[in-house]
């Protein structure tokens, strides 16, 4: 397949790159500056150096892929429009090329639901975990609602705490709620998981949650 990456110098989106290569997709790293990316990866990639804010300058990168994959994050407290406006740009980008197929890194963090233990569900996600990032979860509740009215074959998906610990082959999903005991996802994880989704016509317009 050829597929696009946004957020591709972060930690989900060189995963991402790097995996993609190794199944023998078509890879192009969406950045602002190509440097950043590591030298064993450029020559193996199609690069598009541009702005994601700006609709016009990403169209590029979008047009004629099977599917656009977006691991946009920010490491600020304060508020943001990263993701909202990051996915606002790509979703405009995509509708002028006709391309349909986007998935999203959202994050579990920001729901609670009955399949999070009494700790979590009443104390650790809304007395913690959502105090200290309620300005990014704020943004991409923002960015879930622009995707979920889109007249695109979405998929968003949420990780648990994100982890460098490499590949475990063994991730759990769950759709449309979060998973039971899932704490941690490694990034490698959520990598693998985003690529396999992206033939999964079931996951369609759904949310998957996805822990190691």
């Amino acid at each position: 397949m050829r597929l696009t990456v946004f957020g591709a110098t972060g930690g989900t989106g060189l995963e991402l790159l790097r995996q993609g290569l190794a199944q023998a997709h078509e890879m192009t790293a969406v950045v602002r500056d190509a440097s950043r990316l590591p030298a064993d990866l450029r020559d193996r990639l199609d690069v598009v150096e541009a702005d994601v804010m700006d609709a016009d300058a990403v169209v590029p990168a979008v047009k004629d892929r099977d599917a656009v994959l977006s691991a946009m994050g920010t490491r600020e407290r304060g508020p943001t429009t990263v993701h909202s406006a990051g996915i606002a740009s790509i979703m405009a980008a995509m509708r002028r090329t006709g391309s349909r197929r986007l998935l999203m890194v959202s994050a579990s963090g920001m729901v609670t639901g009955p399949d999070d233990g009494p700790l979590v569900r009443y104390v650790v996600k809304p007395l913690i975990v959502q105090r200290l990032f309620r300005h990014s979860y704020a943004d991409l509740a923002r960015a879930e609602g622009l995707l979920r009215a889109a007249d695109l074959d979405w998929t968003i998906v949420r990780p648990s705490r994100l982890t460098d610990a490499g590949p475990t082959g063994s991730y759990r999903t769950a759709v449309d709620r979060n998973l039971k005991g899932g704490m941690n996802t490694t990034r490698a994880d959520l990598a693998a998981c985003m690529l396999e989704l992206i033939g999964d016509a079931t996951s369609v317009r759904h949310v998957v949650s996805v822990a190691t």
